[in-house]
């Protein structure tokens, strides 16, 4: 029997039991200590701290037990299901923001997504306008070419091949064009990533993690409050009216209008954090901070997904990005315990009477001979005509040295 216990481990070791990835794919996900773990019932009555409400029934399900993959892949994975429908959720979610048929989220399309953010806009353009009619033209260019050379200069319409090897204006055109179309696409490529990585001042900043296989929002200008987002199951996206394999518990909420920088990083293995509709890709690497950027004018629900090969649940790992007004984003951060930059914070519970911020001193009247009640002149003040004893410093006794 060990010695079969020893098999099995060395099995399982490399690879060699499907048993062991089973157990590892159905085991749930670890869950933060802060902020993954089920919150303890509170007593009737008894009022729970703004951070630690989730917006609905649904989200607090989902970060008490969070969806596992035979929940989301389960017999839907064929696509029967019509498509998400906004209105579906507009009766019981008001104060959520629903997606919108046909932006910032997948819908069958070839193409780019629509674009919602000034870089996204502009390499919109550049991909549409400049990349792909140079890639046409030059396609169709080789096409012409090979179906010329197959018909004219095959071996029973040329039986007697040509001998020349050499041709100074074909040398030249074929050095020269391709120079030019490279000059022509550096231009605005440069440009584009000149946009891209000068961002302007950050209005907010949002710390996102990686973890296997989940998201962590963390914003430091509002007083470091933590989001953990997990992906709901079918049924609960279905409920909400979101598109299966991307609708989340708990969304990254930002104001519309402002400059969001987005601080990147893992806390496990590499994940890769990115919205097509914000032209945004960026890295989540252990150790390391990677940065990026956005703006959006335009309030909505926006999806993403982790575009790194990061585990089992790679695939189950969505992003949700929901762009408010201001008054609504000040709203929901109070709601998750967190403050707005420069408002006031409150009173400290360890503030005492004695406190110069809370209870500062009154002004001392001042005598009539200019000096106070509290500060009586000093009585060892010599006269400035007093002669100061002289010493010898080289004879003054010292330790040093002995």
């Amino acid at each position: 029997m060990k010695t079969l216990h020893k098999l099995f481990a060395v099995a399982a070791a490399f690879g060699m039991v499907p048993a062991a990835a089973a157990l590892a794919q159905s085991a749930p996900p670890p869950a933060p200590a802060s902020a993954q773990a089920a919150p303890a019932p509170a007593a009737p009555g008894a009022a729970q701290a703004p951070g630690q409400t989730p917006r609905d029934a649904i989200s607090a399900a989902s970060q008490a037990s969070p969806a596992q993959p035979e929940e989301i892949s389960g017999a839907n994975m064929g696509g029967t299901d019509a498509p998400s429908n906004a209105s579906v959720a507009a009766s019981t979610m008001a104060s959520r923001a629903t997606p919108t048929p046909g932006i910032g989220q997948p819908d069958g399309r070839a193409g780019l997504q629509d674009q919602v953010t000034p870089i996204g806009i502009e390499a919109s353009w550049f991909h549409n306008k400049i990349l792909m009619p140079i890639i046409t033209i030059i396609s169709a260019f080789v096409l012409i070419l090979l179906l010329t050379v197959i018909v004219k200069f095959r071996r029973s319409a040329n039986p007697v091949p040509s001998r020349n090897t050499h041709n100074t204006v074909l040398e030249i055109v074929w050095t020269l064009v391709p120079v030019l179309i490279l000059v022509a696409i550096a231009v605005p490529s440069i440009r584009l990533l000149a946009h891209q990585y000068s961002p302007p001042k950050a209005d907010l900043t949002v710390k996102v993690t990686g973890n296997q296989w989940y998201w962590t929002y963390t914003y430091p200008d509002n007083g470091g409050f933590e989001v953990v987002s997990n992906v709901l199951s079918d049924a609960d996206a279905k409920k909400r009216g979101e598109p299966r394999l991307l609708a989340v518990d708990e969304r990254m909420v930002v104001p519309q209008g402002a400059v969001v920088k987005v601080i990147v990083t893992a806390a496990d293995v590499i994940h890769s954090w990115g919205v097509p509709a914000f032209w945004v890709k960026m890295d989540a690497v252990p150790g390391r901070l990677n940065e990026t950027w956005f703006k959006v004018d335009r309030p909505g629900l926006y999806y993403g997904q982790c575009f790194e090969l990061c585990g089992a649940r790679h695939g189950y790992m969505p992003i949700a990005v929901e762009v408010v007004s201001p008054a609504q984003f000040a709203a929901w951060v109070a709601s998750k315990g967190g403050t707005m930059p420069g408002a006031a914070k409150p009173t400290s519970p360890d503030a005492t009477q004695n406190s110069p911020i809370s209870n500062p001193v009154a002004a001392v009247p001042t005598a009539p001979g200019g000096d106070t009640s509290a500060t009586p002149p000093p009585t060892n003040v010599s006269a400035g005509t007093a002669t100061p004893p002289v010493t010898n410093q080289s004879q003054a006794s010292t330790s040093r040295g002995n």
